[in-house]
């Protein structure tokens, strides 16, 4: 009996040491499994409706308010030229010469034939004097006066010519000095002095540019045209024009010209080759900044009421497409796919895939995964764009 109760006990021991042995050992694993990682806290912002303005650039090319080729109306040998490339001239100032001693030979043979033709109309009237009392005593038939008038008439006539040739001798004359049609900026001279010119030829003496005001032409496809027509009221086009806000130019170096334009007019036709139609802005260009031939973009604001904006900070592009992480029940973010349509700012205008209400995760979207739970920190910021007023 006794030795039973020893047996009994000594299973006991060994059961009870069997258990703090094995809490032992759960004890220790549970210290040495990794700590379940912490959901990250990342900003979140709430998407409201609001008001901004897109811009949108287009290519444009710069030219003169006159761009005017400079050719000979006449044909000689060039005897001055009066201008170098690249100055400025005003309106009225001579630039080239050509030899006028021709020309001056023709003016003087016109004068002669003139003064001809007034001999010849002065001895008519003489004629006519003679035979008139003649014929009134019936000393003479009146068939000679009616042909002396007859003749008389041929040397008005011959006169007439004779002065219309003479005008146009003194025109060809005034054509060997070539004078500067406006103020502008003269272009290169392919013809130099002593130069054989002709008014056919096929290149002309220079170019001369009016640049106090430049046009820059640009070009909008049919779907931006009738968007364009659409964002601005008015019943016909000159109407919308004026409703127009003003336009920048950026220049090769994309910085923006200092200068503000205004487009002012819209061709009537799409070109049938490109699809696009065209139209032009001007700009003021006091200092002679811009130049015929330069090259640029028009950034044109549009304005859009109601616009769901994203800042692009806060997407992701991926195979061609955009995306936001938007925060759902649960605080689960979910990648979701936006068509942009437009740039304002720093900023992504939105056509669907996100709506007013929305949550999205402004910053360290590059790490996370498709229903990945995070801490939402609300943002300080009301909407999730920063619009420049303008």
């Amino acid at each position: 009996m006794f030795n039973k109760l020893k047996i009994n006990t000594k299973m006991k021991n060994v059961i009870i040491t069997s258990i703090i042995l094995a809490l032992v050992v759960i004890g220790c694993a549970d210290k040495t499994q990794a700590p379940v990682a912490a959901a990250p806290l990342l900003p979140v912002l709430a998407i409201k409706n609001t008001n901004a303005i897109t811009d949108a650039e287009y290519p444009a090319s710069i030219q003169g308010t006159v761009d005017a080729e400079i050719r000979p109306q006449v044909s000689g040998t060039l005897d001055k030229v009066f201008i170098d490339e690249g100055a400025y001239v005003s309106k009225g100032q001579s630039l080239f010469k050509i030899s006028e001693r021709p020309f001056r030979e023709q003016l003087n043979n016109a004068l002669a034939n003139l003064h001809g033709a007034q001999a010849a109309l002065l001895n008519a009237q003489l004629e006519i004097d003679k035979l008139t009392p003649l014929v009134q005593n019936k000393v003479v038939s009146d068939y000679q006066l009616k042909t002396a008038k007859a003749s008389h008439r041929i040397a008005a006539s011959t006169i007439e010519q004779a002065k219309a040739m003479v005008e146009s001798a003194k025109i060809n004359l005034s054509y060997t000095t070539i004078i500067a049609p406006v103020s502008g900026y003269i272009g290169r001279l392919p013809k130099k002095q002593g130069s054989l010119v002709a008014a056919s030829d096929i290149e002309p003496l220079t170019k001369l540019s009016d640049v106090h005001e430049v046009y820059a032409y640009f070009s909008l496809g049919e779907t931006d045209f009738i968007n364009f027509k659409a964002h601005y009221t008015g019943n016909t086009i000159g109407d919308k024009i004026k409703k127009l806000p003003p336009v920048s130019l950026i220049l090769a170096d994309n910085n923006a010209y200092p200068e503000l334009g205004k487009i002012d007019m819209v061709d009537g036709q799409f070109d049938k080759n490109t699809g696009a139609i065209t139209l032009r802005a001007t700009f003021p260009n006091k200092n002679g900044t811009l130049r015929s031939g330069n090259t640029g973009k028009i950034r044109l604001g549009i304005q859009h009421d109601d616009a769901i904006l994203v800042p692009q900070s806060a997407t992701i592009e991926m195979q061609d497409k955009v995306f936001v992480f938007t925060l759902n029940k649960g605080n689960k973010v979910s990648k979701m796919p936006i068509t942009v349509i437009g740039k304002s700012g720093t900023n992504y205008l939105i056509k669907d895939g996100v709506r007013s209400g929305d949550q999205i995760v402004l910053s360290g979207i590059d790490k996370l995964q498709e229903g990945q739970v995070i801490q939402p920190e609300k943002s300080k910021k009301e909407v999730a764009l920063l619009i420049n007023k303008k």
